[in-house]
Parts: C-alpha cells; structure tokens; sequence
C-alpha cells in the first residue's frame, strides 16, 4: 500500500493568556509523580546503579581520606621544624616521604573507581534514553491522526529530541553527584568529628541557612523550566514549518511576518530560559557565600583550639580542608536540584505523550483477507450505512452517508472545497474512527479486519506526492519491501515511468533527496503510480494528480492512473470534473451530505447542483 497520508488541516496550538504557547506559567504538575515515574525506568539497570553505588562511594572515601593524611604529614613536618630548632631533632623526610606515596596511591584508586561509575553510569542513562525513544516512537503508531492535526511537527519533535535529550543528560550527571554528594558529606562529616566536634558543629550550623535558601530559589524556578521546555517546543514548531514551506514564505513575501512570529516564540523561550537560568545561577554564590561564613568562623575557632593546645597545626589545616570540601556537595546538590527541575519539565511532557489517547485496538478475532494457499478473499465492495463523523463532537461534517459501491467500479467524490470528499476515504481507511454508522468491504465492517490488514487493501495516488529520501527503488517498494527489482521495473513500465529513471545517473538507485525537490512534480506522481501498481491493491484512492503537471505529461499520468484502475474498485476525488465523466457512479456532495448520486449524463440531464459545478469551470474560462 502507498503509505501518503493526507492528514486533516493541521489546526493552531491553543494559546494562553498574552499569546504564550501552552505550558505558559506552568509548574510541574506533578514533581513527585514525575520522578517516581522515571525512577521506574531505571529498574531494570538496578544492579548496575549498585555498582555505580559502590565505586562511587568508594572513590569519594578514598578521596575523604587523604586530607586527613596529609595532615599527618604537615604536622610531621611541623614537629620536625619544632625540634630543629629547639636541637632536639629534625625532621623525618622518610616519614613524609611514606605518606605522599600513601596519598598518590589513594588518589589514584579514587580516580579509577570514579572512571568506572562514570563509564557505567553513562551505559545506563545512554540506555534509558534509548529506552524512552523507542517508546515515543512505538507511541506514535498508536495515536490516531486526530492528535497530530493539533499539534505542530516541531512540538512533538521537541519531546522526542530536547526532551529525551535533557533527561539523559541530567541522568549521567544528576545520579552519579547524587550519590557522590551524599557520601561525601556523610564522609567529611565523620572525618571532622574525629578531629574536632566543636569545629564542626560550627561548620554546620550554615547548613540550615544554605538549605532555606535553596528551596526559595528552586520553587521560583520550577515554573520557568517548565516554560523553557514548552517553548522550545514552539521555536522548533515554526522553524521546521517555515524551513518546509520556505518556497511559499518567499513566494508571498511572508520573510517579515515569519521573522515577526519567531521573534516572539524566540522572545518566550528567552525570558523563561533567562529566568530559569538566572535564579538556578544564583544558588551556586548564595550557598558558597553562606559556607564562606562558616569558613572564616572555623579558621578562627582553630586558631584558637591551637594556642590551647587541643589541635594540631595538621588537623587545622586538614579541616580546613574538609571545610572547603564539604560546602561543594552542598553547592553541587543545590545545582542537582536545579537540574531535577529542568529534568521534571522534561519528563513530564513525555509522560504526557505517552499518556495521550490510542487508537482503539484492532479485534482479537479479525477477518482474514486471504485463504489457506494465499490468495486473496477481498473482491472490493464497499458500503456506507449511516455514516455519521466530525473532527470535533460538536461539529459533525459527514451526515448520515449511505452508499453501496459494487466491485470493479469507479467511483468519483465531487463537491465543493469542504464538502467532505478527502474526509470519507480517510474513514474508509480507518484513520479516523466514526461517531456513529458503519463501513463495510465485503460485508464485513472494516473494525473487523486489523488495521494493517485493511491498509493493505488500497492503493493510494494522492495530490501530493509524498517520497522520503532514500533511492527510488526503495520508495516504490515502500509498499511491499519484498518485491523483487523485475516487479519493481515491470510497475514502473506500466506506470509509463520506466524511460524516466533510466535516463538518470543511477537509475532505479537515484538518490531522491529530502525534499524530493531533485525530481518534478509530474515525475513524483508518475512514481507514486508505480508504486501503486507495485502493491497491487483492490482499491484504489485517487485524488487528481495531474493539475500542477504540463499537458504531455498529465496524458502519461492519466495513462498510469487509467491502467492502474482496471478491474479495481476506484474512488477518485476530482476536481477537473471533466476528468470523471467515464465514471460508473458520481457522488455529489454538499455539506458533508450526498445530495447527488448517478452518472455524468443522468446528473446533467437533472439539471442540479452537479451540472451547475460542471458548468461553472467552464464559466471561468471565457
């Protein structure tokens, strides 16, 4: 099956007050649900966050140990001054000389240990987020086509990339100083209670201050991350939208009105990222201040201890050490809390995507579409009864359609722009779900085959071609990966397109770029058509293809189209009427209503609504 769908006009994001995106002034709905939710993502990697555990503690005990060490080895070398100068001794290098062996080799093991969570640590957050990826994009395929037609490419862009991307990020580094963090302060904690408790119940009496403050700062920025995320979701929503119509933006001197636009998503995200930024900034120098001041009042305090003689000149500088040391695990906690914010924001809109509506699944018993040997059991039929449907509840655009379509017949939809045309085979093919009604192929209602079963069933030639950036062979065996390259040559002969790609460089492994711009507008359909052909479906969508394209090569897509519909139940959306008047049956419709039903020259002869739309194409061209 040609997989182009032609999906309903994507409608605006809703706007909040002052014309913000949506998340304008939104808190996380939920930081604790949230969290907890990402947690469980790291389930399965349990053993391996033990072992980052462990040599993550490890290298910071190795790392807490040495200043203590090294102040055995000041105080050597202070004793050794003291006695060099009273004449009762000197000073023993070979002690000293010991302990900086000791320290080079502690240092070292911290190091290694490190290196090893770090390596682990990166595996795992690599793997959640691949985890996560896979999921959205799992995710994607069960949604049905209502959700995409309200939001813009670059939102859903911006969850799948900036998102994932910002999660993964604050995993490889938020777990690993999480963890660090805590052993090190419980760490350097024990270690200045073996050396004073006076000094260190003055060190930590800042603590209080310092954790105040960070939690003012953090409920201020909570909001502004939460901003920061959902309009960078609308920066990537205008860009991608602007990039991929940059032909029309230039066509019509849009270049103002566009740059216009983006200056405000790009002023949004400025002002919340700036926010966010800034108070995040600020716990870094408010908690290093407030640990400053416990500074100065230990370096006092051990002054004093030291004229008492209660301390050693090597426990006052080993605390003043670990003084330093244990205010950046504070600093670095306030900043992990800044990041778990920005995390939130993150993983919140993902939890909510992969929150949104499904498509209802398919039956657990479904029709089969071909017998025991293989062969295909669909003839093509198709019924309308009583179909009721509208994008929105309140706004129903197809009203009670009844139709029965024989096998083999070439249906044509007519009807003014809005009629309904597009929208009845989007519902023949399930992409949406009815409100009520139902439509049958073959008797049977169409929920009772799967839905790759019934896509299977058409063939679609859209108005717009749609071809992804890969080789032609690989976009005409889109629909059916396992052709062989004699069907796919055979499919482009009968499609009259065969001539055309052995003209080019490569032939059928001619590289049809992005924006398939490296090859025309009649080209694109011509293959398209092949690629039809190539799947060989029962029924066939067609919605005219030939007005953007020069005559001769309209008479070649009108050829491929022609040979494609023998002997397949056709259901043609026109425009030109005067490309339908061979159709076995017309469908007029009006306001999401058939008011018309017959062939060109019945519908003529009454006189109506068709003969007037057939007659006013003439009109404007006198």
């Amino acid at each position: 099956m040609s997989n182009q769908q032609k999906s309903a006009p994507r409608r605006p994001m809703a706007m909040g007050p002052g014309g913000h995106g949506r998340g304008s002034g939104e808190k996380a709905k939920n930081f604790k649900g949230t969290m907890k939710k990402l947690l469980n993502y790291l389930k399965p990697f349990y053993l391996k966050i033990f072992i980052v555990i462990v040599f993550a503690v490890g290298s910071t005990v190795f790392a807490i140990i040495g200043p203590k060490i090294l102040g055995q080895a000041t105080t050597k070398l202070s004793e050794g001054i003291m006695a060099k100068v009273m004449g009762t001794g000197g000073i023993d290098f070979d002690a000293i000389w010991n302990i900086i062996l000791l320290l080079i080799a502690l240092y070292a093991i911290s190091a290694i240990f490190s290196y090893i969570q770090g390596f682990i640590m990166t595996g795992v957050s690599q793997s959640i987020s691949y985890n996560m990826r896979k999921e959205l994009s799992e995710k994607m395929d069960r949604m049905p086509l209502k959700y995409f037609d309200t939001k813009t490419h670059g939102e859903v862009l911006s969850r799948v990339t900036n998102d994932i991307d910002t999660i993964a990020q604050s995993l490889n580094q938020s777990m690993s100083q999480i963890i660090t963090s805590i052993a090190t302060v419980v760490g350097i904690f024990i270690m200045m209670l073996s050396i004073s408790w006076e000094m260190t119940l003055l060190a930590v009496m800042v603590l209080p201050i310092s954790a105040v403050l960070m939690v003012q700062i953090t409920k201020r920025s909570q909001k502004y991350f939460k901003q920061q995320q959902a309009y960078l979701g609308d920066v990537n929503g205008h860009i991608e939208e602007m990039y991929g119509g940059h032909d029309v933006v230039k066509a019509f001197n849009g270049e103002e009105a566009s740059i216009e636009e983006f200056a405000v998503h790009n002023g949004n995200l400025y002002k919340s990222a700036w926010k966010s930024q800034f108070l995040s900034s600020m716990m870094h120098p408010i908690t290093n201040f407030v640990g400053n001041l416990g500074y100065v009042g230990v370096c006092l305090l051990g002054g004093w201890l030291a004229t008492q003689g209660t301390i050693a000149i090597g426990d006052i500088q080993a605390f003043i050490q670990y003084v330093r040391s244990f205010n950046q695990p504070i600093g670095q906690v306030a900043q992990i809390m800044n990041v778990l914010q920005s995390t939130a924001a993150a993983a919140e809109r993902v939890f909510e995507f992969l929150a949104e509506e499904e498509m209802t699944p398919d039956t657990p018993n479904p029709v089969a579409i071909v017998d025991q040997n293989g062969e295909s059991t669909i003839k093509g039929s198709v019924t309308f009864a009583n179909v009721h449907f509208g994008y929105f509840e309140d706004k129903i655009i197809i009203n009670d359609f009844n139709m029965h379509i024989h096998s083999g017949q070439k249906v044509a939809i007519v009807g003014p722009t809005g009629a309904g045309k597009t929208t009845i085979v989007k519902l023949l093919m399930r992409f949406y779900e009815l409100n009520s009604g139902s439509i049958m192929i073959d008797g049977h209602d169409i929920k009772e085959y799967t839905r790759k079963d019934l896509r299977s069933l058409f063939g679609m030639v859209l108005q717009d071609a749609w071809l992804f950036n890969g080789t032609i062979k690989e976009n005409l065996k889109y629909g059916k990966q396992d052709a062989t390259d004699e069907q796919v040559i055979e499919a482009a002969k009968v499609a009259n397109v065969d001539h055309f790609i052995r003209t080019l460089d490569h032939g059928y492994d001619t590289v049809i770029n992005e924006e398939s711009n490296n090859v025309s507008q009649g080209q694109k359909q011509l293959l398209t058509i092949a690629r039809a052909f190539l799947t060989d479906p029962k029924i066939l969508i067609l919605d005219e293809a030939t007005s953007s394209v020069d005559t001769r090569t309209e008479v070649l897509i009108q050829e491929g189209m022609d040979r494609l519909m023998e002997g397949r139940t056709s259901f043609v959306i026109a425009h030109r009427l005067s490309t339908i008047r061979d159709a076995d049956v017309i469908l007029v419709m009006r306001d999401g209503d058939i008011v018309e039903v017959g062939n060109h020259e019945d519908l003529l002869a009454k006189d109506g609504f068709y003969a007037s739309l057939y007659n006013s194409q003439f009109e404007n061209c006198e």
